[in-house]
């Protein structure tokens, strides 16, 4: 068996990569970092080392590494013998995948069976983005080419923070990881992946990850930015920052439940877990990592104002999850060049614009008149009073 996997990066190797290889499948890292993949091809294995209340280390080896931008036409044909497609690259990058994969399609064997997609990314139903990027790409040949392809949507949840100056191939990753995937496009026979589990509605599992682990990391991660912590464990163990997390993550509780009827006691359960892993000590973890592209987290079907529209449509508080937009819009973290356009946004735009262009929230919303109050606020702290 054999899988392709784009994103050679710590979530692709110390995630995707190691269940993959676990599940006996031999890896075909594609990745445009050239460094990175040249380490990979010149390697043999390298170890991934999980942290936390239950310590372990694995050996990932039986990989090449291919590198997507110069060798194309190779990954193509890797990807048209194999039997699964991986990505981990991020959604904004899945336009650039589609077109090496909708390749690979037209140029697969039909006698094959269907080739396995998914998009391993954080986001709702990405494996549906990458899927309508692939189709625009192939034309008049898009139905016999998708017809070689099944298409399913995951949820992925494993926290991979910034590794150690130094190591190398290596990849410390936090002891927990979920891997959740549709099993309906597989018509019974879903491909051999043990640690992965399959579900017949994804839809709960997606938002309650993104709603939970997303939302709460993120809002450590602007409100320990705010407080000047310099780890996620750190900003925790400041109780205003704590109290904060807490009553995002019970507003986006009230959601789920509400929605997906989750059993509460189960859910505050869920809860309680991500909280202890946000603090996991062993996870060197940065505000200024997980709270970077805060353009993207606050639009509107991402992590805060998605669970907010939602709320506020049913009568439910978002106080909380106003306050970690607050928090989000004063994030100005010279390495991320979001947050400098976020400041650029913030100081040319009116609020009222700033809230429909960025948020995508429109008057008449019942989140709107709130949101807007929190973007003035957000205006009037970065205009000193003369």
């Amino acid at each position: 068996m054999k899988a392709v996997h784009f994103g050679a990066g710590n979530i692709g190797r110390g995630f995707v990569g190691l269940i993959l290889h676990d599940a006996g499948y031999e890896l075909v890292f594609a990745d445009v970092n050239a460094e990175l993949i040249d380490a990979l091809a010149a390697s043999t294995s390298y170890d991934v080392h999980a942290v936390g209340e239950n310590s372990s280390s694995r050996t990932v080896t039986n990989y090449r590494a291919l590198n997507s931008g110069t060798d194309e036409d190779v990954v193509v044909a890797e990807i048209a013998t194999a039997d699964i497609v991986t990505t981990a690259v991020g959604p904004n990058i899945l336009k650039f995948v589609a077109p090496v994969i909708a390749r690979a399609l037209q140029a697969r064997d039909a006698s094959l069976p269907p080739l396995t997609v998914m998009a391993c990314e954080n986001a709702i139903n990405a494996t549906d983005v990458l899927k309508g990027e692939i189709e625009g790409r192939l034309g008049d040949d898009s139905a016999g080419a998708l017809g070689r392809a099944v298409f399913a949507n995951t949820a992925v949840d494993r926290i991979v923070p910034n590794q150690e100056p130094g190591h190398g191939l290596d990849v410390t990753v936090e002891d927990f990881f979920e891997w959740a995937i549709e099993e309906t496009p597989f018509e019974g026979a879903p491909p051999v992946i043990p640690a992965a589990h399959f579900v017949p509605d994804l839809a709960p599992y997606i938002e309650r990850k993104l709603f939970t682990v997303n939302t709460g990391h993120a809002t450590v991660a602007y409100h320990g930015w705010v407080e000047g912590a310099t780890t996620l464990a750190d900003a925790l163990s400041v109780p205003s920052v704590f109290a904060e997390v807490k009553a995002v993550l019970e507003e986006t509780k009230a959601l789920l439940v509400a929605k997906h009827e989750f059993d509460p006691a189960t859910q505050e359960a869920y809860l309680e877990k991500n909280l202890v892993r946000f603090a996991n000590p062993y996870l060197t973890d940065t505000p200024e990592r997980v709270g970077r592209q805060p353009l993207r987290k606050i639009s509107r079907h991402e992590r805060f104002i998605g669970p907010a529209a939602e709320l506020a449509e049913r009568g439910l508080p978002t106080d909380a999850l106003l306050r970690a937009v607050a928090a989000a819009l004063r994030f100005d973290a010279p390495a991320d060049p979001q947050s400098a356009e976020l400041a650029g946004l913030l100081d040319t735009l009116t609020p009222e614009e700033f809230t429909v262009q960025v948020t995508g929230i429109e008057p008449g919303h019942p989140l709107h008149d709130r949101l807007l109050a929190t973007v003035r606020a957000a205006v009037a702290f970065r205009t000193p009073e003369e």
